[in-house]
């Protein structure tokens, strides 16, 4: 076998959340080898800054980094996040909340919510969302860290953040340059390629020079400098599935009790988000332009804003879908610049995560080994489409036909797998597992039987208990939940006693 050159150096062209997330991983992941690492970025050109919601997964990220949560929570005034309140989205008027956690305890090796949908077919009228104790404590503005008592209902659930994401990305910037990652401000205004690989050779930075690497990574948001401007990648539009295409985000005054949750209303061509921060809230309305105009979709946002605009709404236009290769010759697109899925389940971050975690398993050498590309072009296509997929599923499982948009999904195509998924749950209860997939079976669960989406069968396993033994059981979980989130400290006072608090607002006169 030939010796292999490894990898000397590495330019991460854009910064952002994304930029920053991939400077910061590479450097701690890195450290110790001969490898530089460079990060060009140009303070004219804005940033997306809109997922300030994330997913549990991001732990895992800073916790590799050793970063100290409390520290990183001041630094980004960040909150804590139990999970997405759904409103108006099965028929006007209906909320659920996504957890992060599961649905009660399984009994005998039967998940919990296979005998609930028999209780429910007899007669009783307890909410599923009443067996999840991160629910309970979300819709009680409660929260704690996960006990490490397994047997303790507390330890039931995982969390994330809520936080600023440009705070976010200046934070790991810090930790980046301290680890040896050097930042160059400028434009990139020519990309040079090998004339017979086609490779990346160096990119050109106003005023600054050129610069060389083996290694690039596209982090430059929907433009694709490099992987599409220069490598001209290709694009597979997701519109037929997801149309929306716009975006207006604006922030608000923090007012009223700080919720642990992200909340995520349906509107008549869209939907609007709400993001509760430290300092402020972040809001924004996601939208189709084919039925609504801009004009409207903006009065929509403002008219149902909870408190006082802090500064201007912000536009943004969008095309749902992902990059036909996200690795092509030597340049890997994370971030915005690999795809777009609209936030609607706080997605955008855990993609960069996915994409940057899925390049440290695969780090190449100089050869970039075909297998390797492909098989990250692999990976990374499914994160998409399993998310894609979950997706949709909140457009498609309603009732809702009071828009021309809804009207639209009644009639759609779906995708064949979530066509087969979505016929397994209806007809038996059952959900198909995937080996590959970022959401698990709570999640599907959540939405289905949040947007009524109710089964015609249940698991004749729970059948095996009698009704008043799986109804006093039933009952048990509710109490135990109900107790537990009594004890649970207010999530504002938690943010404070942990020591996590930057400027938190005070709710008077809101």
């Amino acid at each position: 076998m030939a010796d292999t050159v490894p990898i000397s150096s590495v330019c991460i062209v854009g910064g952002g959340t994304a930029g920053w997330m991939a400077a910061a991983a590479l450097s701690n992941k890195l450290a110790g080898l001969p490898v530089t690492i460079s990060l060009i970025e140009s303070a004219e050109i804005g940033t997306v800054g809109v997922g300030e919601a994330t997913l549990p997964h991001i732990r895992a990220f800073n916790d590799a980094l050793g970063i100290e949560e409390a520290e990183m929570m001041r630094a980004t005034e960040a909150t804590f996040k139990l999970g997405i309140e759904f409103c108006d989205w099965g028929r006007l008027g209906d909320r659920y909340i996504h957890p992060f956690g599961d649905y009660g305890p399984a009994i005998n090796d039967v998940p919990f919510y296979q005998y609930w949908l028999r209780l429910r077919r007899a007669g009783d009228q307890s909410r599923l969302d009443a067996h999840s104790y991160p629910i309970v404590a979300a819709e009680n503005g409660r929260f704690r860290r996960p006990s490490s008592d397994l047997a303790a209902v507390e330890s039931t659930f995982g969390y994330a953040y809520q936080f600023d994401a440009g705070l976010y990305a200046a934070f790991l910037r810090r930790y980046a340059e301290k680890k040896g990652v050097t930042r160059t401000e400028g434009k990139v205004v020519r990309v040079d390629r090998d004339g017979e690989t086609g490779h990346v050779r160096s990119v050109e930075v106003a005023e600054r020079g050129t610069i060389a690497a083996d290694l690039f990574i596209d982090c430059s948001g929907f433009r694709g400098l490099l992987i599409e401007g220069a490598l001209e990648t290709g694009y597979s539009d997701w519109s037929e599935w997801l149309p929306c295409n716009r975006a207006i985000a604006v922030p608000t005054e923090s007012c009223g009790v700080l919720r642990p949750f992200t909340r995520a209303t349906a509107r008549t061509a869209g939907w609007q988000w709400r993001i509760p921060l430290q300092h402020r809230v972040g809001n924004g309305h996601v939208y189709c332009s084919s039925f609504i105009s801009d004009d409207e979709a903006h009065d929509q946002l403002v008219t149902n804003l909870d408190a006082p605009m802090r500064a201007e709404p912000r536009r943004l236009s969008f095309t749902t879908g992902r990059r036909r290769l996200f690795w092509n010759k030597n340049v890997v697109a994370i971030g915005l610049a690999g795809g777009f899925l609209e936030p609607l389940e706080s997605t955008s971050i855990h993609l960069i995560q996915d994409g940057i975690t899925e390049l440290l398993a695969l780090f190449p050498d100089r050869a970039f080994a075909s297998c390797d590309i492909a098989e990250y072009n692999r990976r990374m296509g499914l994160h998409y489409e399993r998310i894609r997929d979950f997706l949709l599923l909140h457009y498609v499982a309603t009732q809702r036909t009071d828009s021309e948009m809804w009207r639209h999904f009644t009639d759609l195509r779906l995708p064949d797998s979530l066509s087969e998924r979505i016929e397994a749950w209806v007809t038996r209860g059952h959900l198909i597992r995937y080996e590959f997939g970022l959401f698990l079976p709570p999640s599907w669960i959540a939405v289905m039987l949040g947007q009524n989406l109710i089964p015609e069968r249940y698991d004749i396993r729970a059948e095996a208990m009698s009704h008043g033994a799986v109804s006093a059981k039933a009952a048990a979980v509710r109490e135990k939940v109900l107790s537990a989130v009594r004890q649970t400290p207010d999530h504002a006072a938690f943010i404070r006693q942990i020591g996590a608090a930057a400027s938190l607002a005070a709710a008077e006169g809101c």
